[in-house]
């Protein structure tokens, strides 16, 4: 059943003269008229000035309570949210680009509501248009009953392609490395003075197959290769579909506890290694939540225990990638934490038979370490140094791996 649900093709409400032949492919919010804001009777207005109709849809998802509206793509540039939510029933709003064509805004609901009204009015002259959402407050079971992420083929995500099995890897075969920068579209990641840690991740990562490829011996697929989002669950997905040796995650993130600064290696544990490691995994983990996913379903039991039984078998190849990657980064200069490996519940990580790492380059909390990551230089001795990381395990687990065969 879909819920809290409106679909609306704003197609026919172009004009068919010389305007609308001159859209552009992108409708432009107006952030000068643009706001959200509550009204009388419990009600929360969202009011959207575009540049030109779009389509759109609206829905609702539970735990935690969220408003989801997509749109066929909207330029958000120079929308800044301060200036845009002035409401105390919504208490966070976050923009942006969700996939290829596609962009979505997610509200943090403080209260349950559900959709009272809706329209989409175009200015025949100017071709200009006024998206007005009207929220009302209601009581929980209410919000629960018309809550759920519609199923609309229209605006499924794309089925992902089929890629040939590949056969068991030998020591002459290419090291094929999914590399995942974090973070992307509706998740912008770490901000600060500007700087974007979706960006920085999305250009390391393009550097750091530049040279993994030029070396030889390494196959290299990105999670993203645009500003685009893509769940913790696709990415790992995606390493499964390449047929991955190894999953590299980049991040590059910024903290208030203490002072943190200089490259990190996290692996998966149940446990967290420090209380720091516990809230930065916490939040990387919440990706989904803040970009408006679903994640009503729930694991299987039984394949929860064969999942389980993949990792411990995994888990010593990681821990040994984990050191391989770290000792290589320090040689090529680092900086490195003074804890240089940690470990925590990455989401991102639970891929049980790849050797999976998260990699924070540096901390944007940290002078230097954002320096270094502006630095085209730095960035290309720790491309190098993970290249030598890389190519270290290699070697060393093919024998290991050999050990375990005789």
């Amino acid at each position: 059943m879909i819920r809290l649900f409106l679909f609306l093709l704003a197609f026919g409400l172009w004009p068919l003269s010389g305007v609308a032949q001159n859209l552009s492919a992108l409708a432009r919010v107006d952030s000068d008229q643009s706001a959200i804001t509550d009204g009388w009777w419990g009600t929360t207005n969202i009011d959207l000035h575009l540049s030109q109709a779009v389509p759109y849809r609206v829905y609702s998802l539970a735990d935690p309570r969220r408003l989801v509206i997509d749109f066929q793509e909207v330029d958000w540039s120079g929308v800044s949210q301060d200036a845009l939510l002035d409401s105390k029933r919504i208490s966070d709003v976050r923009f942006g680009p969700f996939r290829p064509g596609w962009s979505r805004l997610i509200a943090d609901l403080t209260e349950p509501m559900v959709l009272d009204k809706a329209g989409l009015d175009t200015d025949i002259t100017t071709g200009t248009a006024h998206l007005r959402i009207t929220l009302r407050t209601t009581d929980a079971d209410t919000y629960a009953a018309r809550s759920g992420a519609p199923s609309d083929l229209q605006w499924a995500l794309p089925a992902p392609a089929d890629l040939p099995a590949r056969a068991p890897r030998t020591a002459d075969d290419p090291l094929i490395v999914v590399i995942d920068p974090g973070h992307g579209g509706v998740d912008p990641g770490a901000e600060r003075d500007g700087d974007v840690e979706k960006v920085l991740m999305l250009q390391f990562a393009r550097e750091l197959r530049e040279v993994l490829v030029r070396s030889g011996g390494f196959e290299v697929v990105l999670t993203r290769d645009a500003d685009v989002f893509v769940s913790l669950q696709e990415r790992i997905a995606i390493a499964h579909r390449a047929g991955a040796d190894v999953f590299l995650s980049l991040h590059a993130d910024s903290l208030s506890e203490g002072q943190a600064h200089g490259a990190t290696i996290y692996t998966l544990s149940d446990e967290a290694s420090d209380k720091a490691t516990e809230g930065l995994a916490q939040r990387h983990n919440r990706a989904d939540i803040l970009a408006g996913v679903d994640l009503s379903g729930s694991d299987d039991e039984v394949t929860g225990i064969l999942l389980e039984l993949a990792r411990q078998e995994t888990k010593p190849r990681t821990k040994a990638l984990a050191r391989a990657l770290a000792d290589a980064m320090e040689k090529a200069g680092g900086p490195m934490n003074n804890r240089a490996i940690r470990h925590a519940g990455f989401s991102v990580l639970k891929a049980a038979d790849i050797p999976s790492v998260l990699i924070e380059l540096g901390f944007l909390s940290s002078n230097r370490d954002l320096d270094n990551l502006r630095d085209p230089e730095w960035r290309a001795r720790m491309a190098r140094g993970i290249r030598q990381g890389l190519q270290d395990w290699a070697v060393l687990d093919e024998a290991v791996r050999d050990l375990v065969r005789q």
